[in-house]
């Protein structure tokens, strides 16, 4: 089954589901060198007058890096079906591993982003703003939880260009 281009506000499924649930992955640079991760914190919205994007990512991460050096990444959905390939995308880093071949997925790499074919939904986005999460900025003492002092995440938020569908 082919993608097709659809607005992104012609999607119905929940955005908190597909994240909390489901899950996503998000990969960032191209056929010359890329990463994927499994991530579950983010959200979509609006901001500046543009549908967007909101990832979390700590700086420890192998995609990091991809992240900080490309202008695009793309955030692709399953839908579920695929939540072992994802959590084993989310568990072995691809500084040690070829997880996407592990784990059975199928790079695309459209121009300047990569993501991968058994997705169901593939929101392709462009770089906006970052802001790194600290310690002064939780209002919730619950938040700092999440933390053992270190490794905060960075937020990336970015506009969707595009929204892929099957």
């Amino acid at each position: 089954m082919e993608f097709k281009k659809v607005s992104i506000r012609s999607i119905d499924q929940s955005a908190v589901r597909s994240l909390a649930e489901d899950w996503a992955l998000v990969t960032a640079g191209t056929k010359d060198g890329f990463n994927t991760m499994t991530v579950s914190w983010g959200g979509l919205g609006e901001i500046w007058g543009k549908d967007a994007a909101f990832i979390f990512i700590r700086p420890q991460r192998y995609t990091f890096g991809f992240l900080e050096a490309n202008d695009r990444f793309t955030i692709s959905f399953f839908g579920g079906a695929q939540k072992k390939a994802l959590a084993l995308c989310g568990s072995k880093s691809g500084r040690d591993t070829d997880k996407v071949k592990e784990a059975g997925l199928t790079s695309v790499f459209d121009g300047d982003t990569t993501y991968f074919a058994e997705a169901t939904l593939v929101l392709k986005c462009r770089k906006m703003a970052k802001y790194d999460l600290t310690p002064d900025g939780f209002l919730d003492d619950e938040v700092a939880d999440n933390y053992d002092g270190t490794n905060y995440h960075r937020m990336f938020i970015a506009e969707i260009e595009e929204t892929l569908i099957k």
